[in-house]
């Protein structure tokens, strides 16, 4: 570890005063008489006095709310804890509080994709787009609670039907459409949607994908469709026998109105997957997103009315859902949809120039590939407005932290963020009035009492430990869909540490209250960003005739490359040539995505499994990261202790060729 970490920046008195986390702590100590000396001082009165810190976040962000809440919070408890019971709100009003008059022609919304030029949408026109969409929607029967599913790509549509559907009440869920028919159906399945809005198709790295086979396989294996909307976006004149087409959802002239709904009331699914089973549909309220997303952009980002905010996303990644919430704290919001190195990774820089973005955001491996790439942002472009880069998606390492502010200023708060899908938002991350130290997170984020524990629940101090929150945030799920009784959600997050909620994240606290995240706890994969079971990767490999067995792991850690190995045992006869890794790879990139393609495919003899059956693989993850065989698994718990001499070899020989390379690096 580190001891003396390079300070890279530092904020200027004049940032610091500038900054809406220095408004906030200078109103809470004149309208609260909470007097927090520092932001270490300030984020352990906000877990301390939990209640106290989100009301204090309600009423300066002065949430808007046709009825009072009759309190805060019901008690300190996970899961099950109740926020602002009684209020009655609704996200998508909290959006029309910005730009009126004069104001509404600034542009809400700039976007730019590989198929259109850029566009921009006003103020004015978005809230006429939305308020028409809704109106249409509620024709064709949407009340709220019924569900409304997204198979679009990351432009300004999208954005207007995900807020339309939220002034109903109607619950929102989406994939991107780069993922495959049966990764589509294992998340929208599970929901019963009553819409389907979908594309004919899309544009990445210059090479068209026709996806309307794969939206009629969507509508026959979706029993519980009653309608269908087609954006014609690749081809203009694309049709869909039975469906809507987008344009008529835009031509009414629609009264904007806002359904008034419980704190509570689910406002989206989104899929964040475990090792075993289908993707867990996690369910999140208004009052909680709002919240979460006051607090999180409004004083950690520091987003406001001046700001153009962009987080390069897809539709299926819990940033879009980031990015598109940016509107609620007034920004304006830049998306661009494609592909981020096409024609080279300088497109999004220059994307940047062009929509004048004060704001950058990107998965930690976007960065990593400019710097590998020696791309040269500011020889590239004119980012003179710019003062916040965003990082998040898997560890960024201390060199990339550099290469930041090397290649943009010294004057650039590097807003790296960790956090995750299920509780749509950041554990530790950025802070406007902190110093930041090479390869760390600056504060552990407020209201959030994580801490690095051992296995037996005790908080580390600068060692490294299972992330952990010991008090609920009021954007937790609500529940998982289809989990009546809660048993799925309390298993994924509280069977380590009852009453906790662990998260699957190697988590150190440094001696500086920053924080540094060291990769996957758990065995879920994690690949730039985009979190998903092993389970789904079974079913696709094992699928296959030629293959009797499997397993996976993602050797995501601080400071090397993500890299995740598939491990295939054969049927006999059968040879592992690269005719069968090709078809592997096909068929996950056919299936799920490019993302969960494996880096390499090795034969072995057998897999190694517990005397119930199950693959062991997290030991085998252990294994390849460095642990001893006899710190990781058991000889008597296995059916097969002999297999893990073949993991133990591989780990051996992968970290020879690693300390190799790091020699010649130097």
């Amino acid at each position: 570890m580190n001891e003396n970490p390079q300070c890279l920046w530092s904020p200027s008195p004049a940032r610091i005063e500038a900054s809406r986390m220095h408004d906030y702590m200078a109103w809470l100590k004149r309208e609260k008489q909470v007097d927090a000396a520092d932001y270490q001082a300030l984020w352990q009165w906000s877990v301390d006095e939990l209640s106290a810190f989100w009301e204090s976040i309600w009423q300066y962000f002065d949430v808007k709310s046709s009825a009072p809440y009759t309190r805060v919070l019901d008690e300190i408890k996970m899961p099950g804890a109740k926020w602002f019971e009684g209020s009655r709100l609704n996200i998508t009003e909290q959006l029309f509080r910005f730009h009126a008059g004069d104001d509404g022609e600034k542009p809400a919304i700039i976007g730019k994709s590989e198929v259109r030029p850029t566009v921009r949408l006003s103020w004015t026109e978005l809230r006429r787009q939305v308020a028409s969409v809704a109106h249409a929607l509620r024709a064709m029967g949407v009340q709220p609670g019924d569900r409304v599913v997204s198979y679009l790509p990351n432009i300004p549509e999208t954005v207007v039907a995900f807020y339309a559907c939220a002034s109903i009440g109607a619950i929102w869920s989406s994939c991107s459409p780069d993922m495959g028919t049966p990764s589509v159906l294992d998340r929208f399945g599970q929901i019963t949607p009553k819409v389907l809005l979908a594309v004919d198709g899309y544009r990445y790295g210059g090479k068209d994908f026709d996806r309307l086979d794969v939206v009629k396989g969507l509508v026959q294996a979706l029993p519980s469709l009653e309608h269908v909307v087609l954006l014609p976006y690749l081809d203009q004149h694309a049709r869909l026998e039975g469906a809507h087409a987008w344009q008529e959802l835009l031509t009414h002239d629609a009264e904007m109105r806002f359904e008034q709904l419980p704190f509570d009331h689910p406002l989206w699914v989104v899929y964040s997957s475990g090792t075993t089973g289908m993707p867990k549909p996690i369910v999140h309220g208004h009052g909680g997103v709002l919240i979460e997303t006051l607090k999180g952009h409004g004083l950690h980002t520091g987003l406001g009315e001046d700001d153009r905010y962009m987080w390069f996303s897809t539709t299926g990644w819990i940033m879009w859902n980031s990015q598109v919430t940016g509107l609620l704290l007034g920004a304006t919001i830049a998306i661009y949809d494609g592909n981020p190195g096409y024609p080279d990774l300088g497109t999004l820089w220059k994307f940047a120039e062009e929509a004048d973005l004060t704001v950058f955001g990107a998965g930690a491996a976007y960065f990593a590939n400019c710097m590998k790439a020696g791309i040269e942002p500011r020889k590239l472009a004119k980012l003179d407005r710019l003062h916040t880069v965003g990082s998040t998606g898997s560890p960024l390492p201390a060199e990339a932290f550099a290469w930041i502010y090397d290649q943009l200023g010294q004057d650039i708060l590097l807003a790296s963020i960790s956090g995750g899908t299920d509780i749509v938002a950041a554990f530790v991350g950025a802070c406007p009035i902190l110093p930041l130290y090479a390869g760390e997170m600056q504060c552990r984020c407020l209201g959030i009492a994580v801490y690095a524990m051992d296995e037996e629940g005790r908080p580390l101090q600068d060692a490294v430990g299972e992330l952990v929150v010991t008090k609920p945030m009021p954007s937790m799920p609500l529940y998982f869909w289809n989990d009546p009784h809660g048993l799925r959600y309390r298993d994924s997050y509280f069977d380590m540490f009852p009453g906790w909620w662990r998260h699957g994240d190697w988590l150190r606290i440094t001696p500086r209250g920053g924080a540094i995240i060291y990769g996957r706890s758990d065995t879920t994969i994690n690949r730039h960003g985009v979190r998903m079971g092993t389970s789904e990767i079974y079913r696709v490999v094992e699928a296959m005739p030629e293959i009797l067995d499997s397993l996976v792991v993602d050797l995501e850690y601080l400071g090397r490359e993500s890299y995740m190995p598939l491990f295939i045992v054969l049927r006999p006869g059968v040879t592992l040539d690269d005719a069968l890794t090709t078809r592997i790879a096909g068929n996950i990139r056919t299936a799920l995505s490019a993302r969960h393609v494996p880096n390499e495919v090795f034969a072995v003899a057998e897999i190694p499994r517990t005397l119930t059956g199950k693959k062991m693989e997290l030991p085998v993850k252990k294994l390849l990261l460095g642990m001893k065989v006899d710190e990781v698994a058991n000889p008597d718990a296995m059916s097969n202790p002999g297999s893990l001499g073949y993991f133990t070899e591989f780990a051996r020989r992968r970290e020879e060729e690693h300390a190799a390379a790091a020699g010649l690096a130097h």
